[in-house]
């Protein structure tokens, strides 16, 4: 089973530059997206439901802003909306499905770049987030939480660690985030598949950072530490061009 996850940075302008035939080429049996900003009935979805995806969405209150949707070709035993927490659930941040022996998570975390605010609001969800999911888990042991992290975990995960230690997404708290997530019984997949340097899922419109790959790897397929036997594959597929992101994939045997 393919599963992607992709932060699409706006459906409708992803739509817009070829999305929709990359999906019916690359055929991923699951894509968690991130970013959608819009409302599913804004989104003409006609072509995604032809190619046999089942779609799932949930937008933030705040018009064109955040929001995820999971497309699934495989129909979900059951759908569950946001963390449970009104907060961050007016942000759209989060979705599960449940199929036969697994579950699949959506989640696109907070930026904290903009400010304090923003940064403080970040830091509360990941500390909301990890006890969250803790208790998740009990219940829904087999779980592939798929999304935009926002936090790039180790020096090899950044183009320049020294310049950007300071920087939101690379700070020493949510680095230390990241590994305490990992160590409460995740598998990084991809890194789990590639110890090499140089593989990036995020680059700045600016200054041709994709161009010369000076990016950040904040996108993953985190697996639940027991179905570490099942992962056959992952990679990052930066040869889609739709957003400032690129599609991250793991490829599971179920």
């Amino acid at each position: 089973m393919k599963i992607v996850s992709y932060n699409i940075n706006g459906i409708r302008a992803a739509i817009g530059k070829g999305f929709i035939e990359w999906l019916e080429s690359e055929k991923p049996d699951i894509v968690c997206l991130q970013e959608v900003k819009a409302l599913q009935e804004q989104v003409n979805l006609f072509e995604i439901q032809g190619m046999g995806y089942h779609i799932e969405w949930f937008s933030a209150e705040k018009k064109g802003y955040s929001g995820v949707a999971i497309l699934s070709k495989p129909k979900p035993k059951h759908v569950h909306i946001g963390v449970d927490n009104e907060m961050y659930d007016k942000e759209g941040r989060c979705i599960r499905l449940d199929f036969e022996g697994f579950s699949v998570i959506s989640v696109y975390m907070p930026s904290g770049s903009s400010g304090d605010l923003r940064q403080e609001f970040k830091f509360n969800w990941l500390h909301y987030f990890f006890n969250y999911i803790s208790k998740l888990k009990k219940d829904y042991p087999n779980l592939i939480i798929c999304g935009d992290y926002n936090i790039c975990h180790q020096t090899i995960d950044i183009h320049d660690p020294v310049r950007n230690k300071n920087s939101s997404g690379f700070l020493p708290e949510e680095r230390e985030w990241m590994g305490k997530f990992i160590d409460s019984g995740f598998i990084d997949s991809f890194r789990h598949i590639n110890k090499e340097p140089h593989h990036y899922s995020w680059w700045s419109y600016r200054a041709n950072a994709r161009t010369n790959n000076k990016g950040w790897r904040i996108d993953y397929n985190m697996v639940s530490k027991n179905l570490e036997e099942k992962i056959a594959d992952a990679r990052i597929l930066k040869d889609a061009f739709h957003s400032d992101h690129c599609p991250v994939m793991v490829k599971m045997n179920f």
